[in-house]
């Protein structure tokens, strides 16, 4: 039988292959090539000065087309990547054939989380330059990545008493056991249990000051930023949040910011970003019921930004459904509500604070002679009482888009979770892996982000261009622009928080 056979090892090539004519005129590398290269590094905030003494640095856009290879390739380690400079031709061809240690390469994206965010951006602005993103419906979702950091390293106030709790017995009972001992032997290894749990009970000690001193729920050891978050249902993990906003249009990414919180205060935000990133307001945005928040429609209506957000399932507190709160009728003129069997619930005017807002409560006399009373209420005592927010005004504007459009919310799903499911499922991409701070992880995220916006726009924009020459041509003339118009529209504040990590 006849096979295809290779070529001797030690045979000497006449005419040898160049790096150059290695590497197809397709290759994605050509592309990540010529966007590095377009970019301004210096503006963007990357180090390009260095001290004479000692040896010469490697230039930023060397450790930075690096990166962005290893995130479209799969590849985050520094490790990895040192050995791909070595092994793989591509790199090569992409590094000139350098080959920085896994300790600049690291270095390179600890250091640089400004800088790289910008990065981002300038892939955004590369969209908007091809026509990507339409800026008319965005979706909004969150994510959970977990963080450098395992659940036994993560410490609450209940969990640390349970520790010193524990400890504190075992002290007890080695002390007893101490006194009753005759033997010498035993009477030392006692005293060394002794020893350690002291020293153990010690460092319990000082974690509880260190929680009590920042003021937060629970603390991290191993990367104190990061937070126990609910992945799902009632299953958690030491994460980060990150937030991101995602065009209809193509699905594409525009925004993301890497926090430790839940989503319930992250839409204002979020919209304010969008609202400058796109220079528009007249754009429908769709978020999930984590984000159903009074105060955050409040600052939507303030940004006159049309939402819709899925409204949460509230738990009935009426023994019969008919009497559910949402069947009270409001009076706006009146304030006042009338309830089923026609009977006016006042206020008495004043404000109670509630968590984060304030509300007025409304009720009747006429509640305790009802005839309905068991199904209206579970109060032997008191009457029926109606609480309603400062912000419920918005809350019922909401809940009438969303009733009046089910269609445009049904495609919330479909838009933001296609990035998360290409870099977590397809990429791997579920956890976070650089340690320590929010900064760190932010720029993890964002070359993430990078990686995924510039293949998005490669497999969308090749089809109408014969050469990937052709696609990324006006690389230079708009990320140029890009640097130029954003900085020209933001104002100092709102640049700080365009490109800070977190």
């Amino acid at each position: 039988m006849k096979f295809i056979l290779g070529k001797d090892r030690k045979q000497t090539c006449l005419f040898p292959v160049s790096l150059e004519a290695s590497i197809e005129e397709e290759n994605s590398v050509r592309s990540i090539d010529q966007f590095v290269d377009s970019l301004d590094l210096t503006a963007l905030g990357f180090r390009s000065n260095f001290t004479e003494n000692g040896p010469p640095a490697y230039h930023p856009s060397i450790l930075l087309k690096l990166y962005i290879y290893g995130y479209m390739n799969r590849v985050r380690s520094s490790r990895q990547l040192e050995k791909e400079c070595r092994r793989n031709i591509e790199v090569m061809w992409l590094l000139e054939s350098l080959t920085p240690d896994h300790n600049t390469i690291s270095n390179f994206r600890k250091d640089n989380a400004k800088a790289i965010k910008k990065v981002f951006f300038a892939t955004v602005q590369i969209a908007r330059n091809f026509g990507l993103i339409g800026a008319t419906l965005i979706a909004g979702d969150s994510t959970k990545l977990r963080a450098q950091n395992s659940k036994k390293n993560n410490f609450n106030q209940k969990k640390i008493q349970r520790h010193l709790d524990y400890i504190n017995n075992k002290l007890s009972q080695y002390n007893i056991a101490l006194e009753q001992s005759d033997s010498d032997s035993v009477k030392k290894e006692i005293k060394k249990n002794i020893d350690k749990h002291q020293r153990r009970r010690k460092q319990y000690r000082q974690l509880e000051k260190e929680l009590i001193a920042s003021g937060e729920p629970q603390i991290s050891t191993s990367d104190p930023e990061s937070k126990q978050l609910i992945i799902r249902n009632n299953i958690t993990e030491v994460a980060y949040c990150v937030q991101t906003s995602v065009d209809a249009q193509n699905k594409i990414p525009f925004d993301y910011l890497v926090t430790n919180k839940n989503d319930s205060k992250a839409m204002g935000q979020m919209l304010r970003r969008a609202k400058t990133i796109l220079r528009s307001n007249s754009f429908t945005a769709l978020y999930d019921k984590g984000y159903h928040t009074g105060s955050e429609f409040k600052t939507a209506n303030d940004l006159e930004i049309e939402t819709l957000v899925a409204i949460p399932a509230y738990a009935s507190k009426a023994p019969d459904p008919r009497y559910i709160s949402t069947n009270f009728k409001y009076d706006a003129s009146s304030d006042t509500y009338t309830c089923p069997e026609n009977n006016i619930l006042k206020s008495n005017g004043s404000w109670y604070k509630g968590n984060n807002y304030q509300f007025k409560q409304y009720k009747t006399k006429a509640c305790k002679n009802c005839l309905v009373r068991a199904l209206c209420t579970t109060s032997k005592v008191n009457a029926k009482v109606l609480q309603r927010s400062e912000f419920q005004h918005y809350i019922e504007e909401n809940a009438a888009r969303v009733k009046q459009n089910p269609k445009a919310y049904k495609k919330r799903q479909a838009i933001v979770e296609h990035p998360y499911g290409t870099i977590k499922r397809q990429w791997g991409f579920n956890y976070i892996t650089t340690k320590k701070t929010k900064q760190r992880a932010s720029a993890d995220v964002g070359l993430m982000f990078v990686a995924y916006n510039l293949t998005r726009i490669w497999n969308l924009v090749k089809a109408s261009s014969t050469s990937i020459f052709g696609v990324y041509r006006c690389l230079i003339n708009t990320v140029k622009a890009f640097l130029n118009l954003v900085m020209e529209l933001l104002d100092q504040n709102t640049k700080k928080q365009l490109i800070q990590p977190v």
